[in-house]
């Protein structure tokens, strides 16, 4: 086998063709042994020997009722997700249901495409509805009433072509007052 057949062309770029097969979640689960504990989901895997052993796997294709936004009952340790939100209509949405799925110290993992990988571009992909940057999905966390701010974190890329956003899940939740100040 020739180097070359370990790589993609596209737009007279290199890149591995290991990014064209799917499982991507193997690149990030080493991390995810050490932060998802307990009882947990991995939320759009694609195929159940792609989630994480110890999570349960929730995807649309397996015609269980459950998707990324129709979740079991019930607080989960984790919720674990790995190149799906980008192909989600509403991904605020999804993050909002996901983290009021999450136990307090709950903790949020995701693993997400990285806007310098061409072909995986909505507008190169039509899977693929939306570009999800560190950036913005730092800046979401950051206002999410519910997310500890001093435990968000937010990787830049890997060789995977892909970034990581950790959060946690406030230890308690504390709702505005419905009293009014005059």
């Amino acid at each position: 086998m020739s180097l070359s057949q370990d790589f993609i062309h596209y737009k007279d770029k290199l890149y591995p063709k290991y990014e064209s097969e799917g499982n991507a979640s193997q690149f990030i689960i080493p991390f995810a042994k050490h932060i998802c504990k307990g009882n947990g989901l991995d939320i759009g895997c694609a195929k159940k020997e792609w989630a994480l052993p110890w999570a349960k796997p929730i995807d649309v294709l397996f015609g269980d009722g459950y998707d990324a936004y129709n979740l079991p009952s019930g607080e989960f340790d984790f919720i674990f997700s790995s190149h799906c939100l980008e192909h989600l209509n509403d991904w605020v949405y999804a993050l909002e249901y996901w983290i009021s799925k999450l136990k307090l110290d709950g903790h949020l993992l995701l693993y997400l495409p990285h806007y310098d990988q061409e072909y995986w571009l909505p507008w190169n992909n039509r899977k693929h509805f939306h570009v999800l940057l560190p950036n913005v999905l730092k800046d979401f966390l950051v206002n999410h009433p519910d997310i500890c701010k001093d435990t968000l974190y937010v990787t830049g890329r890997d060789l995977n072509h892909s970034f990581a956003v950790f959060a946690r899940k406030k230890s308690s939740v504390h709702y505005p007052s419905k009293h009014k100040i005059y």
